[in-house]
């Protein structure tokens, strides 16, 4: 399959954008992959992911992606977390040291489904546990923003955060029905939530070597041939229209420009201080003791909400 995708990718110059494992699956991952308490199926999906490693080297893949299906727990009656935590991040070294692979490293968080609490619930969450295993360097975040809506945030929340940490990685642009309380996987087409997650990613200067792809399918009922042409055309379609929208915000410099007068006091006096990490709480209170209550500011939501909708 491998000798395959080579000719492929010469033949029509599309390369990989990423590779993954599947490590959940199967039975013998029943209780988690490298977070199982036994250490032989530990090894075996160790051997499994020397070959995907392998495979991605082959390839000239620019990405691998971690998705930890089974790595949480269904009860904490019988799960030792800070065994199964260092081991997963032991498990990700491993990982990182395999000879002769240049790729990016990529996690995708979910917060359940199939485990009823899994390891990288979110982006934050994620982006702790790698901060803690001094692991922050060598991995980013591939955010699939139907996940995040399970986790019971907004569609584009884990692309902002992961974003404003410096580890948006690359996306899977999906989405799911946010009144359900399971993985869907449906092919995109709010341009909403587009605008939402291009203008983040153009505002980071985009996410090469990560890309955006679709883990999505159609709709059970979606039974013609034609709906699988017409759901990728749709979702492609949508974060083009995402991207325009997002190229005209920032160009417009509106909501920009309103954004940065609402925290334009912490560009002079005491407040620069602040911004700069070097104001202490003395200096705080003296400013109270001087200045008192502070006058209450509007959010303007409903403003900066009417406007985005012009762009829309």
């Amino acid at each position: 399959m491998t000798d395959l995708a080579l000719q492929l990718q010469s033949q029509t110059g599309v390369r990989v954008l990423w590779v993954t494992c599947n490590l959940f699956a199967h039975p013998r991952y029943m209780n988690g992959a490298a977070t199982n308490p036994d250490c032989h199926v530990l090894a075996y999906a160790g051997a499994q992911l020397k070959k995907g490693l392998d495979t991605a080297q082959k390839l000239g893949a620019q990405n691998f992606v971690f998705w930890g299906g089974r790595e949480g727990f269904l009860t904490i009656h019988n799960t030792d977390v800070a065994a199964e935590l260092k081991h997963m991040a032991n498990f990700f070294k491993m990982a990182v040291k395999k000879i002769g692979l240049k790729c990016q490293f990529l996690i995708e968080p979910k917060p359940k489904e199939p485990c009823k609490h899994q390891y990288d619930y979110e982006a934050v969450s994620v982006i702790g546990f790698l901060k803690y295993y001094g692991l922050e360097y060598d991995f980013k975040l591939n955010i699939e923003p139907n996940h995040t809506t399970l986790a019971g945030h907004s569609y584009e929340h884990d692309v902002v955060m992961a974003s404003a940490f410096g580890m948006l990685g690359s996306v899977d642009s999906n989405t799911g029905s946010p009144d359900l309380g399971w993985d869907t996987d449906q092919f995109p087409m709010d341009i909403r939530n587009a605008t939402l997650v291009m203008k983040t990613i153009i505002e980071q200067g985009g996410l090469q070597p990560g890309g955006l792809n679709f883990d999505a399918k159609v709709r059970r009922e979606s039974t013609d041939l034609e709906d699988l042409f017409i759901a990728h055309i749709g979702a492609m379609d949508t974060f083009a229209r995402g991207l325009r929208n997002a190229v005209r915000i920032i160009e417009d410099g509106i909501i920009p420009g309103m954004v940065k007068d609402r925290y334009s006091s912490f560009s002079h006096g005491i407040w620069q201080k602040v911004e700069e990490g070097s104001a202490s709480l003395e200096e705080m209170e003296d400013f109270i003791k001087q200045n008192g209550e502070p006058k209450v500011t509007s959010g303007k939501q409903e403003k900066y909400e009417s406007i985005f909708n012009h762009y829309i």
